[in-house]
């Protein structure tokens, strides 16, 4: 297996580190990023890069951490478990719907149609099963992009869409997977995102793969939520950088001795083991000395989640999820009465 990565860092607005993965003679992208906002006053550009303003008002009203972590807590706990239960049964349900209505199904395809209909149910049926996982999550963070670029929305941008260690809401701490401010930002996460499915989603399934990246970003939330009480740091941050980095310590742990290497720098390599413990290991440091470029706290909590997943989770959470699915069997269809 021959793999290429490489690591970027960006500027002071738009921060990011990404590593590029080629696997298979395709090229898979991993990405963990983080940024920090506050509250935009006014949007100046400056030699081609967004300059962005602080707003002293968004500063003032979110002063102090009023709030407590149990209910970011109880939310993650709660988020993690209910995602695993809907992702075993959307999975029953599946392979329930294969099985049982196959011919019906594909008389509904319309196979008979014509025009940008059938172009449309001809390119999704041809579609891997990654990439069905990948088109509705660029649907949706493109749609959150473009809304944080309509002054009417902003206001509700910051409030649901920032992950706020001193907001009173839960629900931020998801919705900041599919936020995106910088439309570079996007382009390059959703690069990444493409060809990474394809191989997430082969070694997982789809339904387990989108339960481990969005609980990976609500871990990585309540982990940045933690570190920045204990601390004292109250800016906000977004991106989904904690759910990228969740998969890649699963993908790193699930092949560590696959070699990497820098993508300009051919002759370098490394392997997976190596590189997430590199990572890893640079956010520890960031941590201990209160770097604030990055959100290093999300980094660990979405990898630390990851392994996690991979080392003990799939066996003995998802390999065991048939009670769940008998229970789920008897409710849809209770036994009949003679």
């Amino acid at each position: 297996m021959a793999f290429k990565s490489f690591f970027h860092l960006g500027n002071n607005t738009c921060k990011c580190v990404f590593m590029s993965i080629q696997f298979k003679s395709k090229l898979c992208i991993i990405q963990g990023y983080t940024q920090g906002y506050r509250q935009i006053r006014n949007i100046h550009k400056l030699r081609g890069r967004t300059k962005l303003s602080i707003s002293n008002d968004f500063v003032n009203k979110q002063s102090g951490y009023t709030s407590s972590l149990w209910k970011p807590f109880t939310f993650t706990i709660v988020f993690s478990a209910t995602t695993f239960i809907a992702a075993a049964i959307w999975e029953y349900e599946h392979i329930r719907k294969k099985t049982y209505s196959m011919i019906r199904n594909y008389k509904q395809w319309g196979i008979h149609r014509t025009g940008w209909r059938h172009k449309m149910e001809t390119w999704w049926r041809n579609l891997s099963e990654g990439e069905r996982i990948f088109v509705p999550i660029c649907f949706l963070n493109v749609l959150v992009f473009l809304s944080w670029h309509i002054p009417a929305f902003r206001p509700t941008m910051y409030r649901y869409f920032c992950s706020n260690p001193t907001s009173n809401r839960c629900w931020p701490m998801l919705f900041v997977t599919f936020s995106h401010y910088s439309l570079l930002h996007l382009i390059i996460n959703m690069y990444v995102l493409y060809d990474f499915c394809k191989i997430a989603v082969t070694e997982l399934g789809r339904e387990q793969f989108l339960a481990l990246y969005l609980t990976s970003g609500v871990v990585s939330s309540f982990s940045s939520y933690l570190y920045k009480a204990s601390v004292g740091i109250k800016d906000p941050s977004l991106g989904a950088s904690g759910a990228i980095m969740g998969v890649l310590g699963f993908v790193c742990t699930q092949f560590p001795n696959v070699y990497l290497s820098i993508v300009f720098l051919p002759m370098l390599k490394f392997t997976a083991s190596s590189a997430i413990k590199a990572v890893m290991g640079l956010d520890t440091v960031g941590c201990l000395m209160r770097w604030q470029r990055l959100d290093h706290a999300a980094h660990l909590g979405g990898a630390l989640f990851g392994i996690f997943w991979q080392m003990w989770g799939n066996a003995n959470i998802w390999q065991k999820r048939e009670p769940v699915l008998v229970f789920w069997h008897q409710l849809r269809e209770p036994p009949r009465s003679h």
